[in-house]
């Protein structure tokens, strides 16, 4: 294979880095790195998720870590690639107690961009390929237990006779990823799921609801969907595979079951958690909880003057269940972020007179769009085809520091822009209030700062467009009469059913109510960089706030986001909790303090 001019100043600058780092020569690593640079580590150095901006902070950085850590084995790995002056590339690497896998971007011969990925612990690896297990027990045994028998034991004593070391609260994607990965890691792990079956938090929504993500972007940790799966996944789909995906991988997954209640016990550093499992009481006592329940927290219900007297339907759109029954009626629905869009869209298919009010501006992003300009690129057929699999996918993407990501993304914000042109025209004649985020970056940094404020078009734009989904605009709820919604303008829209689209608040808020108010506080809000836009307070943090990596409380994590970051990310905290299990030493570099509790 012909080594490319590219592929050589990679491996020259990891080799000298390695020299670097195997001598603990810190300004000899210093000086491999341009002023303007960034390293991004997912636990490998710091046993967090941080980021250091600067050749200052990445010298803080590894004066804390360098000797806990004793990298070595740097190795350039692959072809490099090279494009408008910026060298990418591959390499693999090793600590005291792990191995790792890197994404390296040079301007000219110097850093810009380090990413350092755990991949898997020393010692403690994941049972595949060469390593599984054997599975049968091939001879006669006296008083054999069958496979089957060997997991009804091991589930029944689970909780009871013996105590998991993970509770998860929520098994929808992002409890059952999780899951997964901590099943392969031998941590025993109970997931805890209200509903009846995992999979029904989708079953119960809207018969319209899908995917907005393309497939590429959405599969599950070790089993993918399969290649003739549709692009973009009906719920019903999803709720199936999901539940079929807890029972292939044998997760402990307590269905019908509550929390209740957990408390910390600092001097044993325990949790008590107590359920109701199938209407009986159970008390959990795990090492670590965690929070699976999305990236939101408890829905954001409004209390406008006259709520208790409309004598039609209303609720939040987290509870819309069906449109069939409105066919013929009046529906307003108050919000204009996704689900509003597809809960719109969803009446007006049933028939019904929708009118959305729209209180502020909003991104609006097609879905085709967005693939062909900005997902396709990493997540694809045609990614695949160039050998971008998906753990590659998912690295590159990490591999850009949010410090960044806002040029990264405003190409592709210009590129759809003009593409959809003529729909934003035709939504501004309307009077719908568009936005490209407050610095033009899109959707994808109003998903990270703020987790709102955008639609992913898959058919609603053009029914708003069209005038077939009512609109008010620049208007908010003043009152609600018995028979409708007035409007900070005097007017007033007759309703049968009002939906309020008006979004979810931070997950610390799942603390406060089974917690306590107080460790919501000190743990803060979850989600958001710290970006100073709208809705993202300052300061800086540079990773989202609470997620995936430790809080200012011990024992206690969250886990979420879309499909891909349940993915990618489970992987760092099951890591995470399985060296806490075996004993390893875990000290943990650059957690922020705590700026906001909501």
């Amino acid at each position: 294979m012909e080594t490319t001019d590219a592929t050589r100043r990679i491996s020259a600058w990891v080799s000298a880095f390695n020299r670097a780092m195997e001598a603990r020569d810190i300004p000899g690593a210093l000086a491999l790195f341009d002023e303007a640079c960034y390293w991004r580590d997912l636990i490998a150095f710091t046993w967090n998720l941080t980021t250091a901006e600067g050749k200052p902070a990445i010298e803080s950085m590894l004066k804390a870590t360098l000797a806990e850590t004793a990298p070595n084995s740097f190795k350039a790995d692959g072809n490099a690639s090279e494009q408008d002056g910026v060298t990418e590339g591959w390499f693999t690497f090793e600590t005291g107690v792990s191995r790792g896998k890197g994404y390296l971007r040079l301007k000219g011969d110097k850093c810009w961009t380090l990413l350092t990925s755990m991949e898997e612990l020393k010692g403690f690896e994941e049972k595949k390929g060469r390593r599984r297990v054997f599975g049968a027990e091939h001879g006669i045994h006296r008083d054999r237990k069958s496979w089957l028998e060997r997991k009804q034991e091991e589930e029944s004593q689970l909780g009871t006779e013996t105590q998991p070391y993970v509770v998860v609260i929520g098994a929808g994607q992002g409890g059952l990823a999780l899951g997964a990965r901590l099943k392969r890691l031998g941590v025993p792990t109970v997931l805890l799921e209200a509903n009846a079956r995992p999979g029904d938090s989708w079953r119960k929504r809207y018969k319209s609801l899908c995917l907005h993500d393309p497939v590429w972007y959405d599969h599950m940790p070790y089993l993918p969907f399969p290649d003739d799966w549709p692009v973009y996944s009906p719920k019903d789909k999803i709720a199936d595979w999901l539940e079929m995906y807890a029972k292939v991988m044998e997760l402990n997954v307590w269905t019908s079951t509550t929390c209740e209640k957990a408390t910390f016990d600092e001097a044993s550093a325990t949790w008590t958690v107590e359920v109701t499992r199938d209407g009986r009481p159970v008390t959990l006592h795990p090492k670590h909880l965690v929070f699976a329940t999305g990236m939101s927290g408890l829905p954001n219900m409004p209390t406008y003057p006259g709520m208790e007297r409309f004598r039609g339907e209303q609720h939040h759109s987290s509870q819309h269940k069906s449109s069939e029954t409105f066919r013929g009626k009046r529906a307003v629905v108050i919000g204009s972020n996704n689900s509003a869009h597809d809960i719109c869209a969803d009446l007006w298919e049933n028939g019904a007179d929708v009118t959305m009010v729209q209180r502020t501006s909003t991104h609006i992003s097609t879905s085709d769009s967005l693939f062909r300009f900005g997902t396709s690129r990493l997540y694809s057929e045609a990614a695949l085809e160039r050998g971008i699999t998906t753990d590659k996918a998912d690295l590159i993407n990490a591999s850009i520091p949010y410090g960044l990501m806002h040029e990264f993304h405003m190409p592709t914000v210009k590129a759809i822009r003009e593409h959809d042109a003529e729909l934003y025209r035709r939504l501004e004649k309307v009077g719908f209030m568009l936005d490209f985020g407050d610095d033009g970056s899109g959707l994808h940094m109003k998903y990270m700062r703020r987790g709102s404020g955008y639609y992913i078009d898959v058919g609603a734009s053009e029914l708003i467009a069209n005038g077939d989904i009512k609109l008010k605009s620049g208007v908010d709820v003043r009152e609600i009469t018995e028979t409708g919604v007035v409007l900070s303008d005097g007017s007033e829209l007759a309703a049968d059913l009002i939906v309020y689209a008006t979004g979810y608040g931070s997950m610390n808020g799942w603390v406060a109510r089974l917690v306590s108010p107080d460790m919501a506080d000190k743990v803060g809000k979850v989600w958001g960089l710290g970006s100073d836009t709208t809705k993202d307070p300052g300061p800086w943090e540079g990773e989202p706030r609470n997620m995936w990596k430790p809080t200012q409380q011990e024992g206690l994590w969250f886990h979420g986001g879309n499909l891909h970051q349940s993915r990618h990310y489970s992987q760092y905290l099951s890591l995470q909790l399985k060296a806490r299990m075996e004993g390893i030493p875990t000290p943990v570099y650059g957690k922020p303090p705590v700026h906001h509790r909501a």
